[in-house]
């Protein structure tokens, strides 16, 4: 893939940025070596490669998965003007 000079005005153009032209040909550069690397790393063989999540060989520290609250909801509620079959009754905020 090929970018012009055209191509990021273009795209300045559409983010509503200002941009002079020296500032379009840096940029223009920037982008050619950025695609240019995209391009060298699409070259590079991975058939042979294990795909990993992370790469540290690390097992998470999960806590239990318990209860450690008591329900409070009758409680809370009781606290509240509104409540309707046992639901929390807030006025409109949208028309």
């Amino acid at each position: 893939m090929t970018i012009t000079l055209d191509d990021v005005n273009k795209v300045a153009e559409l983010a509503s940025l200002k941009i002079d032209k020296e500032e379009a040909k840096h940029y223009l550069e920037n982008l050619q070596s950025i695609l240019k690397l995209a391009n060298q790393m699409e070259t590079v063989d991975t058939e042979s490669i294990q795909a990993i999540a992370h790469c540290f060989d690390i097992k998470k520290r999960l806590r239990p998965d318990k209860v450690t609250e008591t329900n409070s909801r009758d409680y809370m509620q009781q606290l509240t003007e509104s409540v309707q079959s046992g639901l929390y009754c807030v006025p409109p905020v949208i028309e």
